[in-house]
């Protein structure tokens, strides 16, 4: 069984893909960036703003396959700059408390739209 997952509070898809597919009990969510879904606009103030939008998106995207961050087994961060990775895992260590789920951290070169921060996330009911 496969479902595509799909919410006008996240950011709609820039090529592609879909915002997650839901298969069986596993929800396989694309990377989000810091785009405003409401505005269409990057939020790229500081690497704390555009991470905060980021786990806004991905949150929307849980939400509309009723979940939430409790549900998340698996995360990957990719980041512009590792000298970024202190202020994003602030950020991303208020969605999920004291369990947190697996995940790595990686630096890479270039982004879509050539963001600083972009994570995707594998949940499951």
């Amino acid at each position: 069984m496969k479902k595509v997952i799909s919410t006008k509070n996240a950011p709609a898809a820039i090529g592609p893909y879909s915002q997650a597919i839901l298969s069986n009990n596993t929800l396989y969510c694309s990377g989000q960036i810091a785009i405003n879904p409401a505005t269409g606009k990057l939020v790229m103030e500081n690497i704390t703003t555009e991470t905060k939008q980021v786990m806004q998106n991905i949150s929307a995207v849980l939400t509309a396959a009723e979940m939430d961050f409790s549900n998340v087994v698996k995360c990957s961060i990719f980041m512009k700059d590792m000298n970024d990775y202190a202020a994003i895992n602030e950020v991303y260590a208020k969605s999920f408390g004291d369990n947190p789920p697996a995940r790595e951290a990686v630096q890479v070169s270039v982004l879509p739209k050539n963001v600083n921060v972009e994570i995707s996330v594998i949940a499951v009911k």
